[in-house]
């Protein structure tokens, strides 16, 4: 499925997958988004910090925002339910 043109994927850093409406879950279907890795020092908040078409794609947005990809897990979003 194709991003709509009404959901901008940029719009979806910093908020939590499951606060996804479901116009932008399905919008986003088959997309990457990169998830802080939960070990019991950082206990990260469940947000999305990178979003693309690939999980490279999400590694260069990280990067260009001084983040550590190792530090993150890519996941491909599928369908709301």
């Amino acid at each position: 499925m194709a991003v709509s043109s009404r959901v901008d994927p940029r719009q979806a850093i910093g908020r939590a997958p499951e606060l996804l409406t479901l116009e932008e879950r399905h919008a986003l279907v088959g997309k990457f988004i990169a998830l802080e890795i939960y070990t019991p020092q950082t206990l990260p908040l469940r947000r999305i910090e990178a979003i693309g078409e690939s999980a490279a794609e999400c590694i260069e947005q990280l990067q260009e925002r001084g983040l550590d990809p190792l530090r993150f897990e890519f996941v491909r979003l599928g369908p709301p339910y």
